[in-house]
């Protein structure tokens, strides 16, 4: 049987996905904040808070790896 993300555990209650945590700063989220950026590097997704995306908006816009900034 396949079940589809964020679906159910098998006592039928709702799983919540794990709190979002900034790849750079280590800030955390408990679900997805609009003013969050999603960033796929490596194929692996890495989310980062508002302020570190401020930060490094020149870097992002220029799609350079977070490694970079």
């Amino acid at each position: 049987m396949t079940s589809l993300p964020g679906g159910s555990d098998d006592s039928g209650s709702p799983v919540e996905p794990p709190p979002l945590v900034c790849g750079r700063c280590g800030a955390r989220a408990g679900s997805p904040q609009p003013t969050w950026t999603c960033s796929v590097e490596n194929g692996a997704r890495q989310y980062f808070c508002d302020g570190c995306s401020r930060e490094n908006l020149r870097a992002i816009e220029g799609r350079l790896d977070s490694a970079w900034w």
